[in-house]
């Protein structure tokens, strides 16, 4: 078995995580608090769960490349750290996707978010919005970003686009394409960048970026800006900053990017930031949905809240749902887009 002495916490339905700080200290995630393990391993036994796991993911862990993130048969995350990165043992964690598979209903069943939010964020789909969901580690990014993309109509074509395929759409036209690292002799290697521009030769109804960290923001705000639909996460505190991230990364990309290219950009590319966290009694939802009017001043995106968790509870905001000809196109309003 792949997982070996791992593999009742990986059968256990409750466990979100597992990771090795070395082969004595092990934890898991249980309901987003950790718990020590009383499971002792050798440094062998660590070094063949990983070995196995890399021989089905086809990717590899050496001295000239320390790191490596792969996903396991069951759909679940591994990341690997080894020395001399580390000091001195493995660092090993593998993330479940308990959540994955879960619908807009479904996640506000599980009080994720209110029904009214499931209504709203469906209907923004199904008006082709542009969507970014932020948020912290572990918040459950992921979780809500595939049941955003399961909402999108079946007659569409979607590409999705990770770093290791996490995604896991409900839909019967979806292609999957993941980064590649480089062999041995430093080359052959696929960056996001590439994938997102090969993505646009694949005649997609909508791509799906699975996470934004780097320049591979600036490819992404271009397509969008063309009027291709498209979602994507970033790491985020809330939703403002996630527009100013999204500001910030693409400079990146090279010296000749600039603020009075990239601001107007993502004023016109994103449509609505959907906020999620996980909160200290290990409860994920999300926390805020927000609206880009489109308008800025002095490179400041206008942000309107939607919808805000306060004190146990969802708050209506101010903001109305952008662009509502796209919502007349599905024989929506801007207005009872909301029910």
């Amino acid at each position: 078995m792949t997982f070996g002495p791992l593999a009742p916490f990986m059968l256990d339905g409750e466990i979100e995580e597992v990771w090795i700080n070395s082969p004595e200290r092990i934890f898991i995630a249980r309901a987003g608090r950790n718990e020590l393990t009383n499971l002792l391993l050798t440094g062998d036994d660590v070094r063949n769960i990983v070995e196995r796991a890399l021989m089905w993911s086809g990717r590899r862990l050496d001295l000239s490349h320390p790191f490596v993130d792969a996903r396991l048969p069951d759909g679940s995350r591994l990341h690997v750290a080894i020395p001399e990165v580390t000091p001195e043992h493995w660092a090993v964690n593998i993330r479940k996707h308990l959540m994955r598979n879960l619908s807009l209903r479904d996640l506000a069943a599980r009080e994720a978010m209110s029904p009214a939010i499931a209504t709203l964020l469906a209907n923004s789909v199904r008006a082709g919005l542009n969507i970014l969901v932020s948020g912290g580690t572990q918040a459950g990014k992921t979780t809500v970003l595939n049941a955003l993309v399961s909402a999108i109509p079946v007659h569409e074509r979607v590409i999705t686009i990770e770093e290791v395929f996490e995604l896991k759409p409900n839909l019967p036209d979806v292609i999957s394409l993941q980064t590649r690292s480089a062999n041995l002799q430093g080359e052959g290697a696929i960056p996001l960048r590439r994938l997102i521009k090969e993505s646009l030769r694949m005649r997609p109804s909508r791509i799906i970026v699975g996470e934004v960290r780097e320049a591979e923001a600036l490819d992404l705000l271009i397509a969008l800006n063309s009027g291709l639909p498209g979602m994507g996460t970033i790491h985020a505190n809330s939703a403002r900053d996630a527009v100013v991230k999204l500001q910030t990364l693409p400079l990146l990309a090279g010296e000749n990017i600039s603020q009075k290219f990239i601001c107007p950009t993502v004023a016109s590319a994103i449509d609505l930031v959907v906020q999620v966290a996980l909160d200290a009694e290990g409860k994920r939802r999300i926390i805020e949905v927000s609206a880009l009017t489109g308008r800025l001043e002095n490179d400041r995106i206008e942000v309107e809240t939607l919808w805000l968790w306060n004190e146990g509870e969802y708050e209506r905001g101010l903001g109305s749902l952008p662009h509502p000809e796209k919502f007349a196109h599905v024989g929506l309003s801007a207005t009872n887009g909301w029910t």
